[in-house]
């Protein structure tokens, strides 16, 4: 039993570790969040976010790799039950208080919500220490244990490897909803025809009585709690929930517009083929790379817009606007090119790869 058991947990270690190995930046992107202003307010930490992020892999790669083989096996559960903590307390601060949607435990290959991601930190900290308690007394042999480092440090080399390869160029598996192929003009119909509905809940509280109690906009009016003086509507307590799902997709945020805020989405997938080029952080590009990058965009024989969070960046190619975490969901290097035909996804290509690309 604790065989089964210690193998199904150091597989959701070594699992959870690799899909961010594979696309290191956008776990860095997730980091930048929880270091933001609205989270834990260490903005000073953000430049930081992709050196975080490779420790945290490397950490979740390695201890779920030696729990597999066990290799040092009570200093490795310790560890680990030490990671559990920490991925907990990040998680119910998450869930707590709203901040971070999605906390990025599986990247992008499986998402949860903050409570699930919370629930999932805490059903992992008791099987780690069941597995303590039923490793208590065990002893381990050093000459098996050395026996299994090489096997140890190819598994290392591998993952470097494939972190290397996701910070310096696309990753190697890409799990986004923007992967090569995807139909961006065929998700946005999708999106249209059956959307989600929403529903606004109101905090209504007795002046008389101090009962309060919620309820929906429609209720709100058929009830006709409006014309009671009594019920009064409590500030900052307004909600929005979801009644009716619809169909979801990362692509309801491909919203492009220009200087005035008027939306060309549209335009832009109906096009037989379009450059995108994509800054997410227009004051940190090399300018000389933006140059070089228009330059060439405009050799294609296709229409170039060039998309950032700052109206009149770009020299030689239209200006226009989009919300920096949407085009972070598409990018992964500043900038970055994004080549569609009639709307769909044909080519992705990070700055350095598209200029070196005959």
């Amino acid at each position: 039993m604790r065989t089964i058991l210690r193998y199904i947990v150091s597989l959701i270690f070594i699992a959870s570790g690799f899909v961010k190995a594979v696309d290191l930046k956008g776990f860095s992107f997730k980091l930048e969040e929880y270091f933001s202003p609205i989270v834990f307010n260490l903005p000073f930490l953000e430049k930081y976010a992709l050196a975080f992020s490779i420790i945290v892999v490397v950490l979740e790669l390695v201890l779920g790799f030696m729990l597999l083989m066990k290799i040092k096996l009570k200093e490795t559960l310790y560890a680990l039950i030490g990671l559990c903590v920490f991925f907990g307390f990040l998680t119910f601060y998450s869930a707590y208080y709203n901040v971070v949607t999605d906390c990025g435990c599986f990247g992008d290959a499986l998402k949860f919500t903050p409570w699930q991601s919370f629930w999932k930190d805490i059903t992992l900290l008791v099987l780690l220490i069941v597995l303590a308690f039923l490793y208590r007394k065990r002893e381990e042999d050093e000459k098996v244990r050395f026996g299994k480092l090489p096997l140890l440090g190819v598994f290392i080399l591998i993952m470097i490897f494939v972190m290397y390869r996701g910070i310096a160029h696309e990753p190697m598996i890409d799990f986004r909803a923007y992967s090569i192929g995807t139909d961006l003009a065929a998700e946005k119909q999708k999106i249209a025809q059956n959307p989600s509905e929403y529903k606004t809940f109101y905090s209504l509280k007795n002046s008389k009585t101090n009962e309060v109690k919620k309820v929906d906009q429609d209720e709100y009016i058929n009830k006709e709690y409006w014309k009671d003086t009594n019920w009064q509507i409590e500030d900052g307590k307004t909600t929005s929930e979801i009644a009716k799902k619809g169909y979801e997709s990362e692509i309801s945020k491909f919203k492009v517009e220009d200087a005035n805020g008027n939306p060309i989405t549209d335009e832009i997938l109906k096009e037989s083929r379009v450059v995108l080029v994509f800054t997410y952080k227009p004051k940190e590009a090399d300018s000389e790379l933006v140059k070089k990058i228009e330059t060439k965009a405009l050799t294609e024989k296709a229409k170039v817009y060039g998309i950032s969070t700052q109206p009149n960046f770009y020299k030689q190619i239209p200006n226009y606007l989009m919300d920096e975490i949407a085009i972070k969901t598409i990018a992964r290097s500043n900038p970055f090119i994004l080549i569609l035909e009639k709307g769909k996804i044909v080519e992705k290509l990070g700055a350095k790869d598209y200029l070196n690309q005959d």
